[in-house]
């Protein structure tokens, strides 16, 4: 997720980040920009932005980092040695130090194997070491859905541990029809594959066993998300996250109200009306339960003015047991809240994240609760992450 910290006309004199313990940062390794096996194109060539994903994965201590500006995606150990990539030859310069692709079944370490990505995405890594990575079609592959009145783009590529491509899934599964756009990848403790997609009306998740066969496709429209009790409010769904330990999504909605000018009794415009995550059964399609998420409380300043400003806080991911994390902008990094399905426990917590590397950056959680992140300065990418697994304790046996 990309993620931009905007503070117009409020300086911070008292926030988060001083009151709550932070969590211990690692940086991790470092990748200059360029088209080499061992750098990441981040801007684009001659320092040109793209409107191109860039994302990244951790599993067992492996990275997996999708560079679409390159058209290739790389692995690495956390000390930054690339152990394999997948690339298109075509937008990329003959690899120097990576072994080419055999048909052998050996293992090589440092493959480098060439296949024809066109514009490659979300990432998700199983127990085995498969990845599977968003791409979309060429335009002339792409078809039209005049139900839903949205392209059909997007394929999910399956490669094995060592980059070799195994298959490709599409809405009904192995060699299905192309999905809508593709806007999260996510694989169970069970490896079982969720696919979640938007289109005009709402959103369709996906959800594959481990073999690949559809088991589950919830529709969620837009006009039909949930209300709290009570509560006359516009609702807007920010994410929708699986959960790790078995078949329910978590869906976080905001929610605004309109407001009032008490002067002349008319409607001045929209205001936040508060935020919640529901849980719902991929079965029924019910909700289970939903929790209330809190904001953010501190103080700024407005010009001479000390005042206390409320800010939203972002839905990041969930982890085991139900654990479900959070993150708003603060002074010097980011704020992070930790809540638990069924629980009133919050745990809070502060990420350090530099000025400097606010160029760009993107963030993964894995289901045991690890933070990690790809920041951008204007002269390289850092891999880092913090230990947050330590916030929410031991897995339950």
């Amino acid at each position: 997720m990309l993620v931009a910290a905007v503070l117009a006309g409020l300086s911070l004199v008292s926030c988060v980040s001083r009151e709550v313990p932070s969590v211990d940062r690692e940086n991790l390794f470092q990748l200059s920009f360029g088209r080499m096996e061992d750098q990441i194109d981040l801007l684009g060539l001659e320092g040109r932005s793209r409107s191109l994903k860039t994302r990244i994965s951790m599993r067992d201590g492996i990275f997996y980092i999708v560079d679409a500006n390159g058209s290739k995606i790389a692995k690495y150990t956390s000390y930054g040695d690339l152990l394999s990539m997948v690339y298109n030859p075509e937008s990329n310069p003959p690899p120097l130090n990576l072994k080419g692709s055999t048909d052998t079944l050996d293992v090589i370490t440092g493959r480098a194997t060439p296949y024809p990505l066109y514009s490659p995405g979300e990432i998700a890594v199983n127990s085995k070491k498969d990845f599977f990575v968003e791409d979309r079609l060429p335009p002339q592959r792409r078809t039209w859905d005049a139900e839903h009145r949205t392209l059909l783009d997007g394929v999910v590529l399956r490669f094995d541990n060592e980059g070799r491509f195994v298959e490709y899934l599409g809405q009904e599964g192995i060699g299905g029809t192309p999905f809508p756009l593709i806007t999260g990848l996510h694989l169970s403790n069970d490896d079982e594959l969720v696919v979640i997609c938007r289109h005009a009306q709402g959103w369709n998740v996906y959800w594959f066993d481990k073999t690949g066969n559809l088991v589950y496709l919830v529709l969620i429209e837009r006009d039909d998300l949930p209300l709290p009790e009570g509560r006359r409010s516009q609702p807007s769904l920010e994410r929708i996250v699986p959960d790790p330990d078995g078949r329910k999504l978590f869906l976080k909605i905001d929610y605004y109200k309109d407001t009032v000018d008490a002067s002349t009794n008319t409607r001045a415009g929209i205001g936040y009306d508060g935020s919640m995550v529901w849980v719902m059964d991929v079965a029924t399609g019910s909700y289970d339960s939903s929790i209330d998420v809190p904001v953010l409380e501190r103080y700024e300043l407005d010009g001479d003015r000390r005042v206390e400003v409320e800010h939203m806080y972002s839905f990041l991911g969930a982890a085991y047991g139900g654990k479900l994390f959070f993150y708003s902008p603060d002074e010097g990094g980011y704020a992070l809240l930790v809540m638990e399905t069924g629980s009133k426990e919050r745990k809070i917590g502060f990420i350090r994240v530099d000025a400097e590397e606010l160029m760009f950056n993107t963030f993964h959680l894995s289901t045991d609760g690890i933070l990690s992140a790809l920041l951008a300065t204007e002269f390289e990418a850092k891999i880092v992450w913090w230990r947050t697994d330590r916030l929410i304790g031991e897995p339950r046996t």
